[in-house]
This record gives structure tokens, C-alpha cells and sequence, in this order.
């Protein structure tokens, strides 16, 4: 496979991740609402994002679709937990 190719399928593979994280906002809404969920995913999704962040940033060369997608699940898994809990 050539590198256009694997570069698209990185980008699609970013938007893909970016659109399962702001699929948090209609949790955050119901915990705001009174409705609280687990707080267990949102830390693991966070843990996770910012495991796979630092590793995109720390590469020799950055990889910016592995930073890019995992952004967004940083912030809203914080929200997420934080909302949860109060």
C-alpha cells in the first residue's frame, strides 16, 4: 500500500476517534441533568487518550492524526468524570 493511501486511512481512522468522543457530550448533558453514569469509562478513555498522545508527541517524528484524535477524548473524558461525579 503506498503512503497516500496509509495517510488517508490515519485521517479517516482520526475523524473516526474524534466523532466517538464527542458521542460523551450527550452523556455530560445527562449528568448535568441529574442523570449521573459511571465514571469509569471516561478515566479510562483519558488515561488512554493521553497515553496515546504523549506517545504520538514524543515520536522522533510527531504523528499528528494520533494527537489530533485523541485530544478531544482527553477533554471530554475529563468533563465526562468530573460531571459524573458532582
Amino acid at each position: 500500500m503506498n503512503q497516500k493511501t496509509v495517510n488517508k486511512i490515519g485521517w479517516f481512522a482520526s475523524i473516526m476517534a474524534i466523532l466517538m468522543y464527542v458521542s460523551y457530550i450527550d452523556q455530560i448533558m445527562r449528568n448535568i441533568a441529574g442523570h449521573p453514569g459511571s465514571v469509569i469509562l471516561p478515566i479510562t478513555t483519558t488515561i488512554n487518550c493521553s497515553a496515546w498522545a504523549l506517545y504520538a508527541w514524543n515520536k522522533e517524528k510527531r504523528d499528528w492524526p494520533i494527537i489530533m484524535c485523541n485530544l478531544p477524548g482527553i477533554v471530554l473524558g475529563l468533563v465526562t468524570a468530573i460531571t459524573a461525579i458532582v
